[in-house]
């Protein structure tokens, strides 16, 4: 049925719950995955106020936070069997890019967690799975 799965996470254990989820689904059918994680554009306000050495240290802490949870995700791929590719998508917003990125790469499956990180806003469907939900025309799988 689905030969290309597209799995977003940003490493926090809702998300995991999705990576788990669409890792199974992968290898009980045979299907490839693309796991990918997504980090915000820096608001303009926030860089209007900080210096080139802040924008530097953040930029970096945050490719090492998506380094060790892509990682993470490949070891749990790999655990389960299932062939894979890992994407880091810098300065963007999560749905937009998970929507765009999903259909360049001939995904036909989304999957994603209820919500992730910023889940406290909105407890019952986060407001970038509400997003992708919206817009995709892939198929959405949100795992709670």
């Amino acid at each position: 049925m689905y030969k290309h799965i597209f799995i977003a996470t940003d490493g926090s254990e809702m998300a995991s719950r999705g990576l788990n989820h669409g890792l199974k689904l992968a290898a009980s059918i045979g299907a490839k995955v693309t796991i990918v994680s997504v980090t915000d554009i820096w608001a303009s306000g926030a860089l209007a106020e900080a210096d080139a050495n802040a924008i530097a240290s953040y930029e970096e802490a945050m490719g090492q936070a998506i380094k060790e949870i892509l990682s993470e995700a490949g070891r749990r791929a790999e655990a389960e069997g299932v062939q894979y590719e890992t994407l880091h998508i810098p300065n963007r917003y999560a749905a937009d890019a998970i929507v765009e990125t999903a259909q360049n790469l001939g995904a036909d499956l989304i999957v994603m967690a209820s919500h992730g990180r910023r889940g406290f806003r909105k407890m019952l469907l986060g407001s970038q799975t509400n997003e992708v939900l919206t817009t995709s025309t892939i198929p959405v799988l949100v795992v709670r």
